[in-house]
């Protein structure tokens, strides 16, 4: 009887061309989660991170023509006999436009324009007291300016400087710059950047009204390189406050409460490409700058009219239904309605702020 043969399977290594792929394939895998890291994480943040507390919202009652009194009352408050005075503390970088058009539209209402600008960016570039040079512009409210300057840190190569601290240095240093400006128990006192402009209604409203509460955020409407691109409501940070003892200037979240349209926020909303540059590497959050082709004019032209993003990145959204309804370009608005007056009144001026008007100057002038 013939013996069969044992047969033991050949194990054959993996064929070479696998091999190769894999070589090939794990590094550019690597490579693409190094590079596209940021986009992952916040595709995926839905999964990782919890939105803040939602904030309680107060209805804002305002028509024209309607008197005060009814206002404050439709808001449960009651009038006052006198208006309180209001003080307008903004730190400040290099929006000279933007302020222009700030100041013109709260000059009524406002007792101080309390400004601090520094000799250095938030990452330690020095830079020029753009405010101190130009002051001249800014004529009209010259009674009302107090103007300090933070000593800044010029960065160095060993120094790694956190921008948020420096941020934050600047920001505490305007609590003595409003002491000097002579602000007292019971004023009103706007925190925000120069570029999110309260509506003179809503200053009018709370000037007026007892029973407002001591803080309240104000909810914005946020724009992004002019008002061509309206985006949401989701600006929050800008406050007022019942100036009392115990207020420190802050740009972080201090209630829960805010009060419902109450203006515009108007980012990175400049007259010239190289103010776009200076504040893309200049802002605390300048390590978005991932490449330096991010800084080249014709890419950050074109950027500006399409409304995508500057420093390509997905939206800091909480939910995948809000990140999917808001990836890709920001749609264009061809409206120019219940815009800052003044804005409207100097449209020849501020063109590049207004639908159609994306083209932008080259280089950074101080005048208009």
């Amino acid at each position: 009887m013939a013996t069969g043969l044992l047969r033991i399977p050949n194990r054959r290594s993996p064929p070479k061309l696998l091999s190769v792929i894999l070589l090939i394939l794990v590094p550019v895998c690597l490579i693409g989660i190094f590079i596209n890291g940021q986009k992952i994480s916040y595709f995926f943040r839905p999964l990782w991170d919890r939105p803040p507390t939602p904030f309680r919202c107060l209805p804002h009652y305002y028509a024209e023509n309607v008197s005060m009194e009814h206002l404050c009352h439709l808001h449960g408050w009651s009038i006052r006999s006198q208006p309180r005075r209001i003080f307008d503390g903004i730190i400040f970088s290099n929006e000279l436009d933007l302020l222009e058009i700030r100041w013109h539209e709260l000059n009524p209402y406002v007792s101080k324009f309390v400004i601090l600008e520094s000799n250095t960016t938030f990452t330690g570039i020095p830079k020029p007291l753009y405010f101190a040079a130009n002051r001249a512009r800014y004529a009209f409210a010259e009674e009302k300016i107090v103007h300090g300057v933070h000593p800044g840190r010029i960065a160095t190569p060993r120094s790694h400087e956190d921008p948020f601290v420096l941020e934050s240095l600047q920001r505490r240093a305007m609590n003595g710059l409003l002491l000097t400006a002579g602000i007292s128990n019971g004023d009103l006192l706007i925190m925000s950047d120069t570029d999110e402009i309260p509506s003179p209604h809503t200053l009018k409203l709370l000037q007026w009204c007892d029973g407002v509460p001591p803080i309240l955020h104000l909810e914005l409407r946020h724009y992004m390189y002019s008002f061509e691109f309206p985006v949401d409501y989701s600006s929050w940070r800008a406050t007022v406050h019942i100036y009392s003892p115990w207020t420190r200037y802050r740009h972080s979240r201090q209630t829960n409460l805010i009060f419902s349209d109450a203006g515009w926020h108007c980012s990175f909303c400049f007259r010239s490409l190289q103010e776009f540059v200076f504040k893309m590497t200049g802002y605390s959050h300048a390590d978005r700058v991932k490449r330096m082709d991010f800084l080249n004019y014709s890419r950050i032209q074109k950027i500006i009219c399409t409304g995508d993003d500057l420093f390509d990145m997905l939206p800091e959204e909480y939910s995948f239904k809000e990140l999917i309804k808001k990836m890709g370009s920001i749609p264009h608005s061809a409206s120019a309605v219940h815009l800052p007056a003044y804005l409207i009144e100097n449209a020849d001026r501020y063109r590049f702020l207004l639908p159609g008007g994306c083209i932008r100057n080259k280089d950074f002038t101080t005048t208009p």
